[in-house]
């Protein structure tokens, strides 16, 4: 019931999107058209919001405890360079232990080194070229190491600990040991400071390490017999058997922050596809239980067609050199650990906003929480664009809707958050905001600058010197964008990324002559932060034999009119026909100026003897005539007919007044 309210709702919106200057039967077939599109519109609408929403609550999940989370000054002092991970694990304990050698550069002068570790780990020794150093694990989650001599600044070295325990989850996975069908698992998932709990690291965000290799060891077989298989970040070097258990080795070159660190091993069933990447291929390999392998091979396919898609619109993938895969594991949501996203489930907006997180998030991290929304509204678009391109422009229309749908839900809100906003998980991660108006605000941006300019400015995003495998923040985009288009993007970004609300639109039209369309915009705001949203304005006339024609009006100040060519007779003209803008509330209806009204008015015979006919537009209601002497006194008044019997008048000019639903009409008449 609920579908059919809204979409007689919609059928009452169109109608008012639309005038007639024929017949009542144009604008049915308009509606009707119209509705041919929006059912499945309106059907892919409630299917999108419901997978951006579990999107969405799942990332705000992982990122809670990073609220309360403050960085360790006491790491500060030093560059992490390289990690190298050696795991012990058995997915059927909730038990880890292993060394992790660290290379590090030393910021100032060091006589001690921080590492972080939570206290119920334990840290057997720390041996540096061999030699032990003293350490104490503190309350506080902290590795304190004395160094036997001082490591200046600049000064490149290394260490190695070793520890063991139970790990203890952060309550989003940091470290999990459960099971599937019977089977155990280990996996973890360390957004946003989990990784010290299960290996010691230094968490500061800012901080990436350049490279790192990770070796699991494992026993070989399940209690099943079946053999178990790890996963981690990278390439996978090796498998190497010694007996009941099984090493395997990822290396990963580039750089990466603890929390996306991630290791999971069982009985996974293993299959690839091959992305041929320009005559370059590598590997999609994926991870997933024996029990889900069909439909999952069903559901994974399709990642090679938006990996080609992504890497054809930006730029390769970024860590073409190693791979790109799926692990399935024991949670809700996805996280794209770099080169392997951990998958709770396969549907294929999930695939889309955790791959492309391989470039917006991951190679070029967002530099603060109010920058956010260029980690996830750009996710999120880049799934908007695998509707467009692997679904059409039907369905891509009805993504953009549902999304507009979503931020005018609410007058007010920004893309850009505040200091205040930060404080609050649901506001950083608000899908309405972050991920939809993001999203949007990206798509307007490229119909602004248009799609060469648009991708080119991505690119160079993307592979910016200070940004690539690093951070941005929203000014550095807007001024990588404008170095792109050569354009000012000042009051773009201010109206529609720092501010808030969105505008609603009055379009008046009329065609003067069979040769042009004149238009005018009115504009409001729902929100008093924005005087006035400049935009490329998108219509789309129609003319009275089908004929179609698209026009972007640049709309820079209120009531501003423009005059445009058109080699048709104007029928209905279209706000937004394919959902480009975001705005609400919209009207469209015909205007027509005093000289136009008055040419669609004929009296004849003129001059006359007896009586004159009155022809006029079917769309145009006359209240009542007037007939007036040269002196101005009022000689004749009826109701509206189409004879006005003059027989009782002497000779001599005479004026016909006739007001209409338009406004006063005069014409003249000569009587003999």
């Amino acid at each position: 019931m609920e579908f059919f309210e809204d979409l007689f709702a919609k059928i009452r919106q169109i109608s008012v999107y639309s005038v007639n200057l024929t017949s009542n039967y144009i604008v049915v077939k308009r509606i009707l058209q119209c509705l041919l599109v929006l059912t499945p519109i309106l059907f892919f609408g409630q299917d999108f919001t419901k997978s951006m929403n579990d999107i969405r609550d799942a990332e705000a999940r992982t990122a809670l405890n990073k609220m309360f989370y403050r960085v360790n000054m006491n790491t500060g002092n030093y560059d992490v360079t390289y990690h190298k991970l050696e795991l012990d694990v058995d997915p059927s304990q909730a038990f880890i232990s292993g060394d992790v050698t660290t290379y590090f550069e030393a910021k100032e002068n060091l006589s001690e080194v921080v590492f972080e570790l939570t206290s119920n780990m334990t840290v057997s020794q720390v041996l540096q070229r061999g030699n032990a150093l003293s350490f104490i694990q503190n309350s506080d989650d902290e590795v304190v190491i004395t160094l036997d001599q001082v490591q200046n600044a600049g000064v490149l070295d290394s260490l190695t600990i070793s520890y063991s325990g139970n790990p203890v989850s952060s309550g989003f996975g940091s470290f999990e040991q459960s099971s599937h069908n019977g089977d155990p698992i280990i996996w973890t998932l360390s957004e946003p400071y989990g990784a010290k709990g299960w290996w010691p690291c230094k968490q500061d965000l800012i901080d990436k390490i350049d490279a790192i290799d990770v070796y699991i060891t494992s026993p070989l077989n399940n209690p099943s017999n079946e053999e178990y298989m790890a996963v981690a970040n990278g390439l996978e070097q090796s498998q190497t058997v010694n007996g009941a258990y099984k090493t395997t080795h990822f290396s990963h070159q580039y750089p990466i922050p603890a929390y996306l660190v991630a290791i999971a091993v069982t009985n996974y069933s293993i299959y690839s596809d091959t992305v041929d990447n320009n005559g370059n291929p590598f590997e999609i390999i994926n991870y997933v239980y024996p029990e889900n392998l069909a439909s999952a091979q069903v559901s994974t396919a399709v990642t090679v067609d938006i990996m080609d898609l992504f890497s054809n619109l930006f730029q390769e993938y970024p860590y073409a050199n190693e791979k790109y895969g799926h692990a399935q594991f024991g949670w809700g949501g996805g996280m794209e650990h770099t080169t392997v996203s951990f998958m709770g489930s396969f549907g294929r907006n999930l695939i889309a906003h955790e791959l492309a997180h391989q470039w917006f998030g991951n190679k070029v991290t967002c530099g603060s929480w109010k920058d956010i929304w260029l980690n996830e509204g750009f996710a999120t678009y880049l799934s908007g664009l695998v509707v467009e391109n692997l679904d059409g422009n039907n369905s891509f229309r009805g993504w953009k809707q549902s999304l507009i749908n979503s931020v005018t839900s609410q007058s007010g809100g920004s893309v850009y958050l505040t200091d205040t906003d930060t404080l609050s998980i649901n506001r950083i991660f608000s899908s309405r905001l972050s991920y939809n108006k993001g999203a949007m605000v990206t798509h307007m941006l490229r119909k602004k600058l248009g799609d060469a300019t648009f991708f080119q400015g991505m690119q160079n995003y993307l592979n910016h010197p200070d940004h690539a495998y690093a951070y941005a923040k929203t000014e550095d985009y807007r001024e990588i964008m404008e170095d792109a288009s050569g354009e000012n993007l000042t009051e773009f970004f201010n109206d529609w990324i720092y501010n808030q609300g969105f505008p609603s639109y009055e379009l008046t039209w009329n065609q003067p002559n069979n040769n042009e369309i004149w238009l005018s915009l009115q504009q409001t705001q729902s929100h008093s932060s924005v005087s006035y949203f400049e935009a490329p304005v998108p219509i789309r006339i129609i003319g009275t034999n089908g004929e179609e024609l698209d026009l972007v009006l640049d709309n820079t100040s209120n009531n501003e009119t423009f005059l445009r060519t058109v080699d048709f007779t104007v029928d209905t003209v279209i706000f937004d026909p394919e959902a480009d803008l975001i705005s609400k509330y919209n009207t469209v209806s015909l205007h027509i100026d005093k000289v136009t009204l008055e040419n669609q008015f004929q009296i004849y015979p003129n001059p006359t003897s007896q009586s004159v006919h009155i022809s006029k537009p079917n769309s145009i209601e006359v209240s009542s005539i007037n007939v007036y002497n040269a002196l101005g006194q009022l000689l004749l008044t009826t109701p509206w007919v189409d004879s006005v019997d003059l027989s009782s008048l002497s000779s001599g000019l005479f004026f016909v007044q006739l007001e209409t639903n338009q406004g006063i009409i005069n014409k003249s008449v000569l009587k003999k």
